[in-house]
């Protein structure tokens, strides 16, 4: 098949729909399909470059500061990349997949949809996050502008297509993992001299309001072993001078920074434990890749959240928001050392169902069926 992604940001993966979009075409090409994309940057090779938008200077830091930027329309570049393709897969509803899809409808190429964007992440950015009817409105309106002119929608979680039915979205919906590469696998390695004698806990993922990286700071705070404990942060976001001064109190300030893939790998080696405090997520590949490389989760049981989802048993559950909850889970794991050990390998097992060949499998039917449905 010849596949053309439409996504805002392609070339830099420094967030997570863009690392997955990246994974999914390598996984799709080596099926033995072809793939190229629309997005910002330089036309070359298989990519279709189109310029940035450019915001205001405070909204266009916030977005840069998470990772991102929203790609220009350019209807010439657009009709030019869907005249190759034999299906258009769109990832954002944002003005770039708005025109590009139009385009396809006028030019009667197949089109699926990925539904990447909740509308928490962008609530919770502005400090509305938990108001339900700006949330809901958000649904509505991308379902009525974008989503509902789709037949077949990826959705990465049983959550979140839980949820689009519940707003009404009526494409047929498609539950994938966005998956993880097989290099994430149980493997185990020293510490480094500087970590050594700490207990090392790590969460992966943007420094926004949502993830709640200010949880995991007082539940460490709380922690019998709050001396010994060595958080890891990796990621970036707008609420970095937050967390920093959060976490300046602990007797092991956390280690904030972007990580590279083989940083993670690195990372989550030696780690002792994952955690993942987020209250809203589509999925949380982070996740995933922790426990697929052979570390226990303690995950917030959140309902705006598909990450507890993953859990295995109630040891690695706690009340979402609540840092009480998380300091006794985090105590009991680091405490049964014997119980850590066994359930590592049990989530490591786990894990292997999450690999990105059987995911980009279940997304070519998605495709194939598109295809067919437009007599093509």
């Amino acid at each position: 098949m010849k596949i053309l992604f439409v996504i805002d940001q392609f070339d830099s993966a420094n967030n997570g729909t863009t690392i997955s979009a990246r994974r999914f075409a390598d996984a799709l090409i080596s099926r033995g399909n072809e793939v190229r994309v629309v997005s910002c940057g330089k036309s070359g090779g298989k990519n279709y470059g189109v310029p940035e938008i450019h915001l205001l200077p405070l909204a266009d830091r916030i977005v840069k500061s998470q990772g991102m930027q929203f790609a220009k329309p350019v209807p010439a570049q657009l009709k030019k990349a869907l005249a190759w393709a034999d299906v258009v897969h769109f990832f954002m509803p944002f003005p770039l997949s708005m025109k590009g899809l139009s385009l396809a409808e006028k030019m009667g190429i197949p089109h699926t949809a990925a539904f990447h964007v909740q509308p928490e992440n962008i609530t919770f950015t502005i400090g509305m996050g938990n108001s339900g009817l700006i949330n809901d409105h958000i649904y509505n309106r991308f379902r009525d502008r974008f989503y509902n002119r789709f037949t077949h929608i990826h959705c990465p979680s049983n959550f979140i297509a839980d949820e689009l039915r519940k707003h009404g979205y009526c494409a047929k919906l498609h539950v994938i993992s966005n998956g993880i590469s097989p290099a994430f696998h149980y493997f185990k390695a020293s510490k480094p001299k500087e970590y050594e004698g700490k207990y090392i806990i790590a969460m992966i993922g943007r420094y926004s309001a949502e993830k709640r990286q200010d949880v995991l700071i007082e539940a460490a705070k709380l922690s019998k072993y709050s001396d010994k404990i060595q958080l890891v942060l990796a990621g970036q976001g707008p609420q970095k001078s937050k967390l920093e001064k959060l976490g300046s109190c602990l007797a092991n300030p956390p280690v904030m920074k972007f990580f590279s893939e083989e940083e993670l790998h690195s990372l989550l080696s030696y780690a002792d434990l994952y955690c993942h405090t987020s209250d809203a997520e589509i999925e949380a590949i982070s996740c995933i890749e922790a426990f697929a490389s052979g570390l226990v989760p303690v995950i917030a049981n959140s309902c705006r959240s598909a990450t507890p989802q993953f859990a295995l048993d109630e040891r690695s559950l706690f009340e979402a928001g609540n840092p009480h909850a998380l300091a006794e889970k985090i105590d009991y794991w680091l405490e049964n050392i014997a119980e850590r050990e066994k359930s590592e390998k049990l989530y490591a097992e786990a894990g292997k169902k999450y690999h990105l060949d059987h995911c980009a499998a279940k997304a070519e039917e998605m495709f194939r069926e598109a295809i067919l449905e437009n007599g093509r």
